[in-house]
């Protein structure tokens, strides 16, 4: 990020944990299970919570993190040499229990053309064994959301799974508005709690070769009129988050009022 956002923590805390036990949710989603004495006070705040992700390289024996006092970790981390410095990438919490000091990550697998696994997490991830050492630095929440707000409309492809389903199940009972969640196949729609007022619209994508994301942005299209007091969280793949931007902004609804994030970019995903 360029800046620091108002809800990211000014100083930032390392948290060190282990894997305890790994799941595949369904064909694309796959969770890690981690926990260990320092999450036992992770100040988890629900909805979006993210944390930027250390782990070990394969020929290392143990994790190296970077030394820092408050947020200034990005340039202590690049001090690690090259062949020291841990893989770090950005994920959310896809869910947390603090009476037990757990949580959970998802990742989403992707795949070659020939059906290799793709991006180093996610290659981590589908391989880790209990007892395998990460670190997570807490970085606060993205979803900014006005108190006078008088409808939210969410937007995202799998990537922002995590972020969707704890932001549904952490607004307000009264909340109204939408979500538009893009999956690669329909076994990758799961069970969302949301408030009443909140319609959830699932896109499946099924066809491999189509630019995760396009059939979201193609389906918020469809949104001619947005209210201005409304509020919009978009976020995924580069495209649908600039674009969807961009369109909400055009049907009405102020720049202020939109909180948009490119997680990835497609073109680049064999380097994530």
């Amino acid at each position: 990020m360029a800046k620091i956002h108002r809800l990211m923590p000014q100083h930032p805390r390392m948290f060190r944990a282990e894997v305890v036990r790994t799941e595949r949710l369904s064909p694309s989603i796959h969770r890690v299970t981690v926990a260990g004495t320092d999450l036992a006070t992770f100040p988890w705040q629900g909805y979006d919570h993210w944390f930027r992700l250390f782990l070990r390289l394969p020929h290392q024996q143990r994790l190296r993190l970077p030394e820092f006092t408050g947020s200034r970790w990005w340039q202590p981390y690049l001090a690690i040499p090259e062949d020291e410095r841990p893989h770090c990438a950005n994920y959310t919490v896809a869910d947390f229990r603090p009476e037990a000091a757990e949580m959970d990550i998802d990742f989403v697998v992707h795949r070659g053309p020939s059906g290799e696994l793709e991006g180093r997490a996610a290659i981590w991830a589908c391989r880790a064994h209990p007892g395998d050492a990460l670190a997570v630095l807490d970085q606060g929440l993205l979803f900014d959301c006005p108190p006078d707000v008088s409808e939210v409309v969410i937007a995202a492809d799998e990537t922002g799974l995590p972020a969707t389903t704890g932001i549904l199940r952490s607004l307000p009972a009264g909340t109204v508005g939408r979500l538009i969640q893009e999956v690669p196949t329909s076994q990758d729609r799961r069970v969302l709690h949301a408030p009443a007022g909140m319609t959830v619209t699932w896109v499946v994508r099924e066809d491999s070769a189509s630019v995760p994301g396009s059939a979201a942005l193609d389906e918020l299209r469809r949104l001619t009129h947005a209210d201005p007091a409304g509020y919009a969280f978009v976020i995924g793949e580069s495209a649908l988050a600039t674009e969807g931007r961009r369109h909400l902004h055009r049907a009405g609804l102020p720049k202020d009022r939109i909180t948009f994030s490119g997680f990835w970019r497609h073109e680049a995903r064999e380097a994530a």
